[in-house]
């Protein structure tokens, strides 16, 4: 809390008060929480559900990497049509001569290969022995190197490592707090969300339970415990609350069935107790823990900073210049929301217009109609965590300041509290 004056017997009874009320409403939520996750627990047990591994080899068959030399035109396979095919001259990370690796068509029309790529291909040299020492067709072989992906890890490794300096380097012990909530989030979604998933727990449970820990581990970890950040989870458990009944709502009215993908009609088939529909409503809410984590830890930071600034401010006046504020935020953010599943489903988009069919029922198509719907539920609940931060911060702020202000010589920010 740092030095200064004590409070006054009145500002500490209001101060206790406000912790005791913080604690009452979070303390049981927690509790809650903590019981439902032990209730809904995976057991391990995926019963029948298989899924064949598309990357799985056939005997004799192995799976390599090199690095592309030069790319050259060749005979394609026997019996089609006399045709060329693209063929990267690759160098094995093994060792050994290079070999011919025959490229697929759309990799070559929509990115294209060029020499000094690094390029994984499977080895069906010796289930299917080749023409000669290099493994070119020749005319007369089918290719006993065939591309599978391109080898990623260094530069994904690199573009982690910037964004974590990038991150440390301006928050600084906070960022780096962050970055450790945010693995720990994503420990909570491989352990717990995703398993439960595949078992048939509830989704809507597993979603709010799921969420709840997520924020709570996040939040308290990244900025501390206080009562800032017990109001930021107010705000948020609310935001969640609001975006999982909408949730709930739209998956039954839209009808949304989540079986316009290929990834979803693979689950599908896959039947037992695996629910295609309950994963969209999981993903609905989900989607939003970030922008909404943003939105209530921004307001009530604000709530605090502008009472510091002025701590005779009357509540009501508090509270509208801190919704000034916090519709700012709330313009910036619903943009974000909407620009990055526009993105995110951007070949889609391309897709769809080219059906060149009216615009509300291309935005209402199975195949758009889950985007839409994610952006307008975790829109909805950000939106009206907003107010509800903002109240709950200038209540609080108030209950634990406002005396003490007024009986201490300047020192911390109350930011700090």
């Amino acid at each position: 809390m740092g030095e200064g004056a004590a409070p006054s017997p009145a500002a500490a009874v209001a101060r206790r008060r406000a912790t005791w009320i913080l604690a009452a409403v979070l303390v049981p939520l927690g509790v809650a929480t903590l019981v439902a996750m032990i209730l809904l627990w995976p057991t391990g047990d995926r019963g029948d559900l298989k899924l064949a591994n598309p990357y799985a080899l056939a005997q004799g068959v192995t799976m390599e990497t090199g690095t592309v030399q030069q790319v050259v035109q060749s005979g394609c396979m026997p019996g089609q049509q006399p045709s060329q095919c693209t063929m990267a001259v690759t160098q094995p990370d093994a060792g050994g001569k290079p070999v011919q690796v025959l490229m697929n068509p759309d990799i070559i029309v929509s990115h294209g290969v060029k020499p000094g790529d690094k390029v994984k291909y499977l080895n069906l040299s010796k289930v299917q022995q080749p023409s000669d020492g290099t493994g070119s067709q020749g005319g007369a072989q089918s290719p006993s190197y065939v591309f599978v992906d391109f080898v990623r890890t260094v530069p994904i490794l690199l573009l982690a490592g910037l964004y974590a300096v990038v991150v440390i380097a301006v928050a600084r012990w906070r960022g780096f707090r962050a970055l450790v909530g945010l693995v720990s989030a994503y420990a909570v979604l491989a352990a717990f969300v995703l398993p439960g998933l595949i078992e048939g727990k509830p989704p809507l449970l597993l979603a709010l339970v799921g969420s709840v820990v997520i924020m709570m581990g996040v939040l308290y970890f990244a900025h501390g415990v206080s009562a800032r950040t017990s109001t930021a989870l107010l705000g948020t458990v609310f935001g969640l609350g609001v975006t999982a009944l909408l949730a709930a709502w739209a998956m039954d009215a839209g009808n949304l069935t989540g079986v316009g993908s290929h990834d979803a009609a693979s689950l599908v088939n896959l039947g037992g107790k695996l629910s295609v529909s309950g994963i969209i409503l999981c993903g609905l809410i989900i989607s939003g823990l970030g922008a909404l984590n943003d939105v209530t830890i921004t307001q009530a930071s604000a709530v605090w900073e502008l009472y510091e600034l002025a701590p005779h401010t009357p509540a009501r006046k508090l509270f509208s210049s801190a919704l000034r504020i916090g519709r700012d935020h709330i313009a910036s953010t619903v943009y974000t929301i909407s620009f990055a599943y526009a993105g995110a489903a951007l070949p889609l988009l391309v897709i769809v217009t080219l059906y060149d069919r009216p615009l509300l029922e291309t935005l209402t198509s199975f195949e758009l109609a889950e985007e839409v719907v994610r952006t307008l539920v975790a829109s909805i609940g950000l939106v009206l965590a907003v107010p509800m931060t903002t109240a709950i911060a200038v209540a609080v702020v108030k209950a634990t300041g406002a005396s003490r202000l007024e009986a201490r010589e300047p020192g911390p920010s109350y930011a700090d509290l």
